[in-house]
């Protein structure tokens, strides 16, 4: 399951140049040239990690980060020809994880964005048992989904979502439960995030979507009856 990175500037060059060296490191890659979009981008869910460029037209990077905080903990790299102390601070008090000063170096940056993904990471036990219902197959250690035998791509918020659902089916999950398990003390503010990670994952598992139950003005509910889709 690929990690997406968000690849935030409006210089179609330098979006290109990070994009083919994260590929090649085994990313997958999202784009925005300017900043509302990428708030837009990511509210909609799906993105592990984004590298943002200070200089953008519509919000600059300061501002993007600020409403990204809003409703999310994902990491953000921040790019800028800016290499003052006092702008690097700037980005760290709005809750940038790390900064980058151009020109740069692709390779470190890559390491850099491999360094912040691994922390984020939850170390599963090692003989944990996999989980599921039917051909839904969720392996805790392995950190794999499959459905009826073929793999998923899940993000790793998505599939910490879904391993805390099977891991206790049957049971009324409530929204506040889900959003700090999953996403701990940086659990965003809103409930928004938690719905859209909802609709990925029930996407995701296509056929067994039907598994995760909507308790509305509770939270949700995996299902794993027996025979249900025998």
């Amino acid at each position: 399951m690929a990690e997406r990175i968000l690849i935030v500037d409006d210089e179609d060059k330098l979006r290109a140049l990070v994009a083919k060296h994260a590929r090649h490191a085994g990313y997958e890659i999202a784009e925005c040239a300017d900043g509302h979009a990428a708030v837009e981008r990511c509210r909609e869910g799906g993105i592990d990690l984004v590298v943002l460029d200070i200089m953008l037209p519509g919000l600059d990077g300061y501002e993007v980060l600020r409403a990204i905080r809003t409703f999310s903990d994902i990491p953000v790299l921040m790019l800028s020809v800016r290499g003052e102390e006092h702008d690097k601070i700037r980005g760290f008090k709005l809750g940038a994880d790390d900064y980058m000063v151009k020109p740069f170096s692709p390779r470190e940056l890559i390491y850099r964005v491999a360094a912040l993904l691994k922390r984020r990471r939850p170390v599963p036990a090692p003989d944990a048992p996999t989980l599921g219902t039917g051909g839904l197959v969720v392996d805790p250690a392995a950190r794999r989904v499959s459905v009826d035998g073929r793999p998923v791509d899940l993000s790793p918020k998505e599939f910490d979502l879904l391993l805390q659902l099977v891991s206790h089916p049957g049971t009324a999950m409530t929204r506040q439960v889900l959003l700090e398990t999953v996403w701990g003390a940086d659990r965003p503010r809103g409930e928004r995030t938690l719905d859209t990670h909802i609709k990925q994952v029930r996407r995701a598992i296509g056929p067994y979507a039907q598994c995760i139950v909507t308790l509305r003005g509770v939270g949700y509910r995996f299902d794993d009856t027996p025979g249900r889709f025998s």
